[in-house]
């Protein structure tokens, strides 16, 4: 994700312009909700659930699940590789195998599993890009679930097996799911960035419209202000 000067009065232009636009073309149009899952989410018996989602960029992420109704918190952050405590810097250069990423924990007693990968597919990213989003190529921006636990694995291997099915997208999805992967929260100035740069060009171009096609798709879903990390 690449750093560009704030032009405020031409981002605020390009930001308004995309209210409400597609952050993605699933079937050569408009974006579509992907089908709700057939089969129940495993039942938790805890007061929070917790699943890390990647799928390109994490600011864009980060602020698709900062919006959704039941998520206590979304926190930008690196999951997939083995060296310890990685670094923006070699993350994004591709000097590791870890994949930019969102630890989303949420009530399951107000939304569950299957409604958050449901958001997941069609509205926080393309799911079946391969190692790519928008303007940023790479595996650290490859689409993957990182699960917390077997039963979750299964139920989010199951439910792409559903939607493949189901031809919602004119692509079979490219997500991966694994289980025992480690979570290290990205660097302070990552978290909220979307909220925080809302008139960024890059953040106008390729994040805003994630949010609005969240609000367009799941209006029962959306909250109009969002969570932050800050306020935590």
């Amino acid at each position: 994700m690449p750093s560009f000067p704030v032009a405020p009065a031409v981002a605020f232009a390009v930001s308004a312009a995309l209210v409400g636009a597609a952050a993605f073309s699933a079937v050569g149009g408009d974006p579509v909700a992907a089908p709700a899952p057939h089969r129940a989410a495993p039942a938790i018996s805890a007061p929070i659930e917790t699943v890390v989602l990647a799928g390109g960029g994490f600011w864009g992420v980060q602020a698709v699940f900062q919006h959704l109704k039941g998520v206590d918190s979304a926190v930008a952050g690196y999951a997939g590789g083995v060296t310890p405590r990685p670094s923006y810097d070699d993350v994004s250069a591709g000097r590791t195998d870890y994949a930019e990423a969102v630890e989303v924990t949420f009530d399951p007693r107000q939304i569950g599993l299957g409604d958050v990968l449901r958001v997941y597919f069609s509205a926080a990213h393309d799911p079946t890009e391969v190692n790519r989003q928008g303007p940023d190529e790479g595996r650290q921006y490859r689409s993957e679930i990182f699960a917390a636990d077997a039963a979750e694995a299964a139920f989010a291997r199951a439910y792409i097996a559903e939607i493949d099915a189901a031809k919602t997208f004119a692509r079979p999805l490219a997500t991966g799911v694994v289980t025992g992967a480690r979570f290290y929260p990205a660097e302070s100035y990552h978290q909220d960035y979307a909220a925080r740069h809302p008139r960024e060009p890059y953040v106008a171009f390729n994040d805003a419209p994630k949010v609005a096609t969240l609000k367009r798709l799941f209006p029962r879903l959306y909250r109009e202000t969002p969570i932050l990390v800050a306020t935590r």
